[in-house]
C-alpha cells in the first residue's frame, strides 16, 4: 500500500458500486488535484447469473474490471479487502480494517453507501455503510479504540466530511455534467455486470438518472448524496 495521505477514501461494498455511486464526482475531484483511494470490501464472487461461471474466476474478472475503472478515473490506489460477496458483517475485525485505513490515509472526505435505506437494500451495502460510519466516529478518532494500532504508529484521525450515495435523504448534489463521459466509461469497464446492455441503452439510462438527480440545480447532471459535515 502507498499510505501517503489521500484527500478522499471511497469505501465500496462490491466492485462496480463506486462507479454507480460516485465516479463522476471522483473524476471531478481528480481533475481538481485531489488524490482518491478506493477500498473494495468484497470480492464480488456471487455477482453473476452465468451458470458456467466459477466464483474464483469471477473474483479475478471483477478485480481486473475494478482496476480498469479506477485507472480510467485517475484513482490513485485500489485496496481489495477480499471478503466474500454477501458475507459482510458488523464485526470488530471488519471495523478495525477500516479504522486502520482511515488512520493510514488520513482523508478529509469518506464516501460510502447509505446504510439507512428502507426495505429492499443489499445487506453488504448496509453493513459497509454502517461499519464505515462507526469506523469514522468514534473509532478512528479515539486514541484508545485500538491500542495496537497506536503501537503501529497509526494515530487518531478526524474525518471532516462523509458522503453517502443512494440516500433517501439527499441534501447535496454534485455537478458531474463535465465528467459524465468518464463515469460512463468507468462503468463500462465492468463488462461482467453491464456487458449485456447495449452501450447506447446504458448511456441513455445513466444520463436520464443523473438528469433527474440534478432537477432544481443550475447544472444538467448530478450525483446525489447525504452529506454530513463533522464538527469536532
Amino acid at each position: 500500500m502507498n499510505s501517503k495521505p489521500a484527500q478522499v477514501i471511497v469505501i465500496t461494498p462490491h466492485p462496480d458500486d463506486a462507479e454507480y455511486g460516485v465516479a463522476g464526482t471522483v473524476a471531478r475531484w481528480v481533475s481538481d488535484g485531489k488524490e482518491v483511494v478506493y477500498v473494495v470490501c468484497t470480492n464480488g464472487d456471487k455477482g453473476s447469473s452465468d451458470a458456467n461461471m466459477k466464483p474464483e474466476e469471477l473474483v479475478r474478472i471483477r478485480e481486473e474490471e475494478q482496476m480498469a475503472a479506477a485507472r480510467s478515473l485517475g484513482v490513485r490506489e485500489v485496496i481489495f479487502l477480499g471478503h466474500p460477496d454477501q458475507g459482510l458483517e458488523d464485526t470488530p475485525q471488519f471495523r478495525k480494517e477500516l479504522v486502520r485505513l482511515i488512520r493510514m490515509y488520513r482523508p478529509e472526505t469518506v464516501v460510502t453507501a447509505d446504510p439507512y435505506r428502507h426495505y429492499v437494500w443489499h445487506r453488504d451495502h448496509r453493513m459497509t455503510g454502517q461499519v464505515t460510519l462507526d469506523a469514522v466516529f468514534p473509532y478512528a478518532r479515539d486514541r484508545l479504540s485500538y491500542p495496537d494500532l497506536l503501537r503501529e504508529g497509526l494515530h487518531p484521525h478526524k474525518v471532516r466530511e462523509i458522503l453517502l450515495w443512494a440516500s433517501e435523504d439527499v441534501n447535496y448534489r454534485s455537478d458531474i455534467t463535465a465528467t459524465f463521459h468518464l463515469k460512463l466509461a468507468a462503468l463500462g469497464c465492468h463488462k461482467s455486470q453491464v456487458g449485456h446492455i447495449p452501450p447506447e441503452e446504458l448511456e441513455e439510462w445513466l444520463r436520464q438518472r443523473h438528469k433527474t438527480l440534478a432537477e432544481g440545480e443550475d447544472f444538467q447532471l448530478a450525483e446525489a448524496f447525504h452529506r454530513a459535515d463533522i464538527v469536532w
